[in-house]
């Protein structure tokens, strides 16, 4: 299967090119694919003859995206219509990925495809309006609300507790912000199975949206205890962590306090369901660790 996945250098995209499974699998970004240029969309969408289209490349700085609000709102809200737009004129299915952020952290419990989006800052609202877009583009695209993404690449917290770990003893951490930790490597094995489930359905079956991230939930605080602990498992850095509140962490944008997915929804429907946090979070950080040597 041709899958075409918008974004070159994002963590799920990295990690789709990874394990691919076998597809043929074309990644486009820019110049050729600028989301923030509505008119180059369609024509590199339309020459990458795709069978399945993964919209994954987004605006995804949270905190510049306040400072940015246009930039934003054009990349995951206008330019993610786009490339559904796209897809549909091909009649070929399409995967949108989304984010937690689209909720504003104030239930008591996780969150479910049917929770009401009240975004908190410019981000979530940009991603709320990709949503909306992509639905009104193509009716049959398939919405995947993920969280808290971490990999062996780009730029993310896993890695940044490693590398803070090299140099510090402490390291203070947010515990009051609370979420599923998703490795991007099983986001992209679900992407691809869900690809091979739609594969064939066309474009026109009636879209859903799904809540898809890691199994259990976490805080920040708790994510990078255990980085630290498997890190050392590994023979890398390690340091102690020091719960804060996020009252003491000041930053540009709020994040919500709960950003837990209900994801039974995709399980139930699909089979698909992300491995435990714990035990995804430990293999990525022992694979760092391991390229760290390596590179040493």
């Amino acid at each position: 299967m041709r899958i075409a996945v918008t974004g070159k250098t994002g963590q799920v995209v990295s990690a789709l090119i990874e394990r691919h499974g076998g597809h043929d699998l074309i990644a486009l970004g820019r110049p050729g694919l600028d989301l923030s240029r509505p008119d180059s969309i369609a024509p590199a969408i339309r020459a990458a003859r795709p069978d399945l289209v993964v919209s994954a490349a987004a605006y995804t700085g949270v905190d510049e995206a306040e400072l940015h609000r246009e930039q934003a709102m054009a990349i995951n809200g206008i330019g993610a219509g786009e490339v559904a737009r796209a897809a549909w004129q091909l009649s070929v299915p399409l995967i949108h990925l989304s984010s937690d952020y689209v909720f504003d952290g104030t239930k008591d419990g996780p969150y479910t495809e049917q929770d009401i989006l009240a975004p908190l800052g410019v981000y979530g609202l940009s991603k709320m309006a990709g949503e909306r877009a992509v639905r009104a583009a193509h009716p049959g695209a398939v919405i995947l609300r993920t969280a808290w993404i971490y990999s062996p690449f780009g730029h993310n917290f896993v890695k940044t507790m490693l590398r803070l770990a090299a140099t510090r003893d402490e390291i203070a951490v947010v515990a009051d912000q609370i979420g599923n930790p998703t490795s991007a490597l099983d986001m992209a094995d679900a992407v691809l199975a869900l690809a091979e489930r739609l594969a064939g359905d066309g474009a026109r079956k009636e879209g859903r949206v799904f809540h898809l991230a890691g199994s259990g939930e976490a805080s920040w605080a708790d994510l990078a205890e255990a980085v630290f602990a498997a890190s050392t498992a590994a023979g890398g850095p390690w340091a102690r962590v020091r719960p804060i509140t996020a009252a003491q962490y000041p930053a540009a944008a709020m994040r919500p306090a709960n950003s837990r997915l209900f994801c039974g929804a995709m399980a139930d429907a699909h089979g698909i369901r992300l491995p435990d946090w714990r035990a995804s979070a430990a293999q990525v950080v022992s694979l760092l660790v391991r390229t760290q040597e390596k590179a040493i």
